[in-house]
């Protein structure tokens, strides 16, 4: 039996699997990380992940030396399976993350008298509605996930819970924080 090299580990599974001059493409392990993402953002709707993907190809190729992965799959990504509300936008949190589970037919148990009075909503924190979301996504397997973009935006989606694994590897991978 001839050895690779003397530092061959019997335990590093993909030590050798790629000849060290082969180059990886960082550009297509992104692409797919993306599409990923937003087949877990979809859960069970191909049609709208593959639309998202699109845009999302669509924007990479449009040759903007400033592209960022993370910040164009949330805006691409909004309204439809995610959310972006600026501080102190509750009623907006509640339209938009009621408009996406709407897909699966859920209904959220917002925690307040009457979610459609913005008065209301208004002494309402952002924080305490995404908790009540939370919990209430939670009885139906739904993950409700938010990545804190910048100082005064919360943005966010929902996945399957089993998918929390999954989640919590692509997400960092793209750059996202979850927060």
């Amino acid at each position: 039996m001839h050895l690779p090299d003397t530092d061959f580990d019997p335990d590093d599974n993909f030590a050798h699997s790629a000849a060290p001059h082969v180059e990886v493409d960082d550009e297509a392990a992104i692409e797919t990380l993306a599409w990923q993402f937003l087949l877990l953002v979809n859960p069970g709707d191909e049609e709208t992940a593959l639309q998202h993907f699109a845009a999302y190809q669509d924007a990479a190729g449009a040759g903007d030396d400033g592209f960022d992965p993370a910040r164009t799959l949330r805006d691409i990504i909004d309204w439809k399976s995610g959310f972006q509300v600026r501080d102190g936008e509750a009623a907006t949190l509640v339209d938009s993350v009621t408009e996406i589970v709407s897909r699966w037919n859920l209904e959220i148990d917002w925690g307040v008298e009457d979610p459609d009075d913005e008065d209301l909503l208004a002494d309402t924190s952002l924080f305490d509605l995404l908790q009540a979301a939370y919990e209430s996504l939670r009885t139906y397997g739904y993950t409700l996930w938010v990545w804190d973009a910048d100082a005064d935006t919360i943005s966010g989606w929902i996945t399957l819970t089993h998918d929390n694994e999954a989640m919590r590897t692509i997400a960092p991978a793209l750059g996202i924080k979850l927060g």
